[in-house]
């Protein structure tokens, strides 16, 4: 109840300022009324979704909206609480200096200008604009990267081999058949000699997968689709009313995946022969640092290759590299991962820039790193989870060609 309190408090301060923009800017008793109307409606629809419609920490599309609308309004008005609120100490400034200087009885506060407030609108608009852009037309922006790695130890038969990669498909957000379908034919498109999909199919339950099973169900590959599970898998994040249930909805998901045709990998590997040779895929179960699950065991599921195998691990989480994988005795050629989302909003201006909050989560966060050798991709996600949207960090399908050799070679 205490955080309740809080939030509409700090909610009440911001919408106040916001108001104060809107009357300086225009005396429309209507639109000051739309602004009102609004500010009741988002917090209260925030409110109803997280209190009375509420499965604990299950996370559904109406919950996603309400909290993108609260994210939006509440952007807007961050923008304009530094500006207004600095205007307001320098209208106290000066009318303190009236009061003591002129010696008037009353003391006058010059009034809000209306240039000021006319900026801070427009400055606010940009992030608000742009959330409400990310919730309907950026999380279904799709886009193919495509990347060429060079490896000296790179078996001959596999020179010029196509991955594909997809993450965080988080089926449980969806809301738009035809962009996903838009998304699973994309990924088809790429024509790829094999697919690998690194976790978090689901949001919270296998059952957010049933109206998907079918679409998804038509990614084909010459040499298969495998996959591993990430931390929202497992049913950790829902309230079970038994244990058993909770391991049910696991082999639930897992079945679902085996009807699909995808081949997960739950701390094991499988090898892909061409010509007589061969790479090893490795699939290891979720393992994050940061109170995430650590179910994956990388010894298990490298038991049954060499150290001079070339190497393709799947994991989840990226800081499962950064802590383990680049530290083990085996080389992995190159790791495949998810789970950041690039946080869904950032700046990418590729060759200029690539920037987003989540950088400060995480050391290894989107695209491509190398280190000791070893190659990670971060892939940032093919769905959406809590901000029903995305803003800079659009919606990903890798594609990765193995090359034999040196870059300049």
């Amino acid at each position: 109840m205490t955080r309740w309190i809080i939030f509409i408090l700090i909610y009440v301060i911001l919408a106040f300022y916001g108001f104060q923009a809107i009357k300086t800017v225009t005396k429309n008793t209507y639109i000051h009324y739309l602004y009102i109307a609004l500010t009741l409606l988002v917090a209260a629809n925030f409110i109803i979704q997280f209190t009375i419609y509420s499965e604990g920490r299950v996370l559904n599309p109406a919950k996603s909206y309400a909290f993108g609308f609260l994210l939006a309004f509440i952007s807007f008005n961050l923008v304009l609480v530094p500006i207004l609120l600095g205007e307001d100490i320098i209208r106290g400034i000066l009318g303190i200096y009236d009061k003591i200087v002129t010696k008037n009885e009353n003391f006058y506060l010059p009034s809000r200008r209306k240039f000021i407030s006319q900026v801070a609108l427009g400055l606010a608009a940009i992030p608000f604009t742009s959330l409400l852009y990310g919730m309907y037309r950026g999380k279904y922006r799709f886009r193919v990267l495509n990347y060429t790695l060079h490896f000296e130890d790179l078996p001959d038969a596999f020179d010029g081999y196509k991955i594909t990669q997809i993450s965080d498909i988080h089926s449980g957000s969806f809301d738009n058949k035809e962009k996903i379908e838009y998304g699973v034919n994309l990924i088809n498109e790429q024509q790829s000699d094999i697919i690998f999909f690194t976790g978090d199919m689901v949001n919270n339950k296998a059952s957010e997968m049933h109206n998907w099973k079918s679409l998804f169900g038509t990614l084909k590959a010459n040499d298969g689709v495998f996959s591993v599970l990430g931390n929202h898998d497992y049913g950790d994040y829902v309230d079970w009313p038994t244990t058993e249930a909770k391991n049910k909805n696991l082999n639930d998901l897992k079945q679902i995946q085996k009807e699909m045709g995808f081949n997960l990998l739950l701390n094991e590997s499988r090898f892909i022969e061409k010509n007589g040779q061969r790479i090893a895929i490795v699939g290891v179960e979720n393992w994050g640092k940061g109170g995430f699950k650590k179910a994956g065991d990388l010894k298990k599921a490298a038991q049954n290759i060499h150290a001079n195998d070339f190497k393709v691990l799947l994991s989840h989480d990226p800081s499962h590299w950064e802590e383990e994988v680049i530290k083990d005795d085996y080389h992995y050629h190159l790791t495949l991962s998810g789970h950041t989302h690039g946080m869904q909003f950032g700046i990418e201006i590729p060759g200029w820039i690539k920037w987003s909050p989540v950088k400060w989560r995480y050391k290894y966060w989107a695209g491509i790193y190398k280190e000791m050798g070893q190659y990670i991709n971060v892939n940032r996600g093919f769905g959406y989870l809590g901000y029903p949207g995305r803003v800079g960090i659009w919606p990903e399908v890798t594609v990765i060609e193995l090359k034999k050799g040196t870059a300049n070679s």
